[in-house]
């Protein structure tokens, strides 16, 4: 059965070079045990959606929120789906510097990625949008 989960959290450490580590992780140990995803990550937040196997969805989502990478852990949205929306990504990247902050404003009342403040249906809304307007790094 496949599954979804969307969730946003905040980076412990906001250099690029520790953001480059969780994609880098992500991109080596997801393909292993099938789930896909893509990542947002702007103004030391993350918005992320994993696709896969429910229990290897539920297993890696348990081990965001153990990470010490990673701090206010939320649960955003979790359904069983009938087909991947980002398959074709081990863990891909929206690059928000080529983003129009038109598209934020679509989804929230100011122009810039703030999660929290939506629900899970919007964010999932956002982060489709997102995937298919911005550039998106390391379709692996």
């Amino acid at each position: 059965m496949l599954v979804r989960l969307l969730y946003a959290s905040r980076a412990v450490d906001t250099s690029p070079g520790a953001i480059e580590s969780i994609l880098s992780q992500s991109r080596e140990h997801n393909p292993a045990s099938g789930i896909t995803g893509v990542l947002c990550y702007g103004a030391g937040i993350f918005l992320q959606a994993i696709e896969g196997g429910r229990n290897q969805v539920s297993d890696l989502f348990g081990q965001i929120q153990r990470d010490a990478r990673h701090k206010d852990v939320v649960l955003l949205q979790f359904e069983e789906i009938l087909e991947r929306r980002f398959g074709g990504w081990s863990m891909g990247q929206v690059n928000l510097s080529k983003l129009n902050h038109a598209t934020l404003l679509k989804y929230s009342e100011k122009p810039e990625l703030d999660p929290y403040a939506l629900s899970g249906k919007v964010s999932l809304a956002l982060l489709e949008d997102l995937a298919a307007t911005a550039a998106v790094c390391g379709r692996v």
